[in-house]
């Protein structure tokens, strides 16, 4: 009997391999909520400042901004299976480090916050080696479901993860929850090396540390809507931050509130996200991109001021679902913009810039509405926070994420003569720089659309990693152009042609439409000279 199929929504939980990733990242998810609960909580008996309390959070989310790139760069290098593996026991480690101090009674509130630095070490390692992990095992129709499954995931911890946390705060304290903080990242880490992954063959040595940063980073500054994403994913987290990091003194104020009410209010946003993602299949077929993060941005400062306006936790609680739903939302449709736009070889990189982004975002709200709440009040910087949102938004309305499913990034052989590399001369695997020149002679009636061409041919050029491009028009004859495009070695020279898409594909048809010689455009390599370095 054939198996019943899942609704759309929960699609890929079909796929084996996607599914034990999932209840892997489920696993590491939990040992992240219950940390930055009881982290937080804690905090709140150690000191009665604003600003520590809500620096928690920031020091929980500000190693992804300073470490996410050289993480992204080390997924795309490493093997990632094993790489994901050991940020999971560096979680252990931390947490079991917590647990001895907290029951030794050694904790401070500054050793609390070096601490709570060094876990988010591990999630700044874990996070876009997961996200490079997942578009390799999901077909692209279901990666925005695979995606919203992942912030399912995340909410899923974010609901049972304080609640677990909050009972164990209760009734053994906080060094119970740094304790099963560690059998659950053991117990991640373990999954994760069950898995076996398929590398793609290739007869290059792999990429420098260095190198491969710079390329992440040129990838991304290059791409016209990751440059979208980035700018929206920070303005969003600079809003929503104030009021995850204050709401340990909301839940404190409320008549009643404690370690309780705290942990059913970050439940509350969970379980809105998970509701929300159910939804995704209908809203996306009504909704588009930009519409989502609108009217998310929105809502989230709505929800955010109904919260601390309400009387009462029960009145709380349904706007801070609502919360959850605007952050789901939101979240995932830049997440789902940037995956597809990037291209498997970057995706790490790319997606650990979109981290940066995220935290950088998160980390510098928490610092700045932390410092509002000291200076005036904690509903003040909260709801200063729910406008500035909104206003940011509508200040950068022109910025659209649509468009993202145009360009296919699906490897593609360079097949023309032309672009054949077969030196003449002996080349070592170092040297370098390496010069390409490709010559055109175009019609002077098309110069115009021929420039608009070799625009979106610099970009792409740049954004697999050259370290600088040019285009010239000869003086002597009419019509004739040299463009030319410089490699950091004979290695990345040969590395690039492996990057070549279809997309990368369908761009060069459009150069060669433009070409009016007998064969193709002739294309030259230059090494360069010891004396020249």
């Amino acid at each position: 009997m054939a198996r019943p199929a899942l609704p759309g929504a929960l699609a890929p939980l079909a796929e084996p391999v996607f599914r034990g990733l999932w209840l892997t990242w489920l696993a590491a998810n939990l040992t992240m909520w219950m940390n930055d609960v009881a982290a937080a909580w804690l905090m709140t008996s150690l000191t009665t400042s604003p600003v520590m309390v809500a620096l928690v959070q920031t020091a929980s989310t500000l190693p992804v901004f300073l470490l996410g790139l050289p993480s992204g760069a080390l997924a795309d290098i490493l093997d990632r299976r094993r790489w994901y593996a050991a940020t999971q026991l560096w979680v252990a480690l931390v947490a079991l480090v917590l647990a001895l101090l907290a029951l030794a009674g050694g904790l401070t509130a500054p050793l609390l916050l070096a601490l709570t630095f060094a876990n988010g070490i591990g999630l700044a390692m874990r996070w876009p080696v997961f996200s490079a992990i997942v578009p390799a095992i999901v077909p692209r129709a279901h990666l925005p479901a695979a995606l919203a499954l992942n912030g399912v995931s995340m909410n899923l911890a974010r609901v049972f993860g304080p609640i677990v946390a909050g009972t164990l705060l209760a009734g053994l304290g906080a060094a119970a929850v740094f304790v099963v903080n560690a059998v659950l990242a053991v117990l991640a880490s373990v999954m994760i090396l069950r898995w076996r992954a398929q590398r793609q063959p290739s007869a290059l040595p792999g990429e420098r540390f260095v190198g491969a940063m710079r390329v992440g980073l040129q990838h991304v500054v290059q791409s016209p809507r990751m440059r979208v994403v980035i700018v929206r994913v920070f303005l969003f987290f600079l809003q929503a931050s104030a009021l995850v990091s204050l709401l340990p003194l909301v839940a404190l104020r409320l008549h009643g509130g404690g370690p309780g009410t705290f942990t059913l209010m970050l439940s509350c946003i969970g379980a809105g996200a998970i509701t929300a993602v159910l939804c995704f299949p209908w809203l996306r077929a009504r909704f588009g991109r930009d519409a989502f993060v609108r009217w998310g941005t929105l809502l989230h400062g709505l929800a955010s001021i109904a919260t601390v306006l309400a009387p009462s936790a029960w009145l709380a609680f349904p706007a801070l679902m609502l919360a959850g739903v605007a952050m789901i939302s939101t979240a995932n449709t830049l997440a789902v913009t940037a995956q597809l736009v990037l291209p498997d070889w970057v995706r790490a990189r790319g997606m650990s810039v979109y981290q940066m982004a995220l935290m950088g975002g998160s980390a510098a709200g928490s610092m700045l509405w932390g410092q509002v709440a000291s200076l005036g009040s904690i509903d003040g910087a909260i709801i200063a926070a729910s406008v500035a949102g909104p206003l940011l938004l509508l200040a950068t309305r022109r910025w659209t994420l649509e468009g993202a499913q145009s360009e296919d990034h699906s490897p593609a052989s360079v097949k023309s003569a032309a672009d054949a590399v077969r030196p003449a001369i002996s080349v070592a695997p170092d040297d370098g720089p390496v010069m390409v020149t490709v010559e055109y002679q175009v019609d002077p009636a098309r110069a115009e659309a021929f420039a608009q061409v070799m625009q979106a041919t610099r970009q792409a050029r740049l954004r697999q990693g050259v370290l600088s491009w040019g285009l010239f028009r000869d003086t002597a004859r009419v019509g004739r152009y040299v463009e030319y495009f410089v490699d950091e070695s004979w290695t990345e020279h040969l590395r690039r042609q492996e990057r070549f898409t279809a997309a990368d594909a369908g761009l060069r048809e459009q150069r060669l439409a433009f070409h009016l010689g007998e064969g193709p455009p002739r294309v030259e390599r230059y090494l360069a000279d010891p004396l020249s370095r």
